[in-house]
């Protein structure tokens, strides 16, 4: 049964990452990481929905949310997505999602309304299904060292130093999730966009 949603809808906040347990301390797995951190301040659990996602619902910041992690691979995501989007009829500017961002030093979070993909196949996907003008909270993780190919860095775990501060760094993004869901992008920006 889907969530009281309102006049408005709820929020739907999607992590993107890849699914299964080899990919799930990657780079480009800190999305998962913000909407797991996200589910046990909610005291949920997830559950697969038939959109060929894991769902929670509840609340946060005394809104109506529905976190979601794609259970496609990365750059399929825009499907799931829009399944979650019609299933729950969620208005596009209720949108959230969370994915690792190559050009923010790694620990810096940006929030932002809609944009380019940057050749993140996630957000490509996603837009390509439903456009551009969905919120985005960006969670840097810096450029591959050298010459290491881009695609070889984001699917290897986080280094020795950086997982000294991951936790900070997830607990940090799932704050700004909250101030996004329950005070607005631009009150959320002033806080985060550090």
């Amino acid at each position: 049964m889907a969530l009281d949603a309102g006049p408005d809808g709820p929020w739907l906040v999607v992590g993107l990452g890849n699914p299964g347990p080899e990919y799930a301390r990657n780079r480009h797995n800190i999305g998962f990481m913000v909407v797991d951190l996200l589910a046990e301040r909610m005291s949920g659990r997830f559950k697969a929905h038939k959109s060929r996602s894991q769902v929670v619902e509840g609340r946060l910041a005394q809104q109506r949310v529905v976190l979601a992690k794609p259970m496609s691979f990365m750059n399929l995501s825009g499907g799931p997505v829009t399944a979650l989007r019609d299933f729950y009829k969620v208005p596009l500017d209720r949108i959230v999602v969370v994915h690792d961002e190559l050009d923010l030093d790694y620990g810096t979070l940006r929030l932002k309304l809609g944009g380019g993909d940057n050749g993140h196949n996630g957000l490509k996907s996603i837009t390509k299904s439903m456009g551009r003008e969905y919120l985005r909270v960006r969670a840097g993780i810096g450029r591959p060292p050298g010459r290491m190919d881009v695609a070889a860095f984001v699917l290897k775990d986080f280094s020795a130093t950086e997982r000294k501060d991951l936790d900070w760094f997830v607990d940090r993004a799932a704050d700004a999730v909250e101030a996004l869901v329950g005070q607005g992008l631009e009150r959320a920006q002033s806080a985060f966009n550090s």
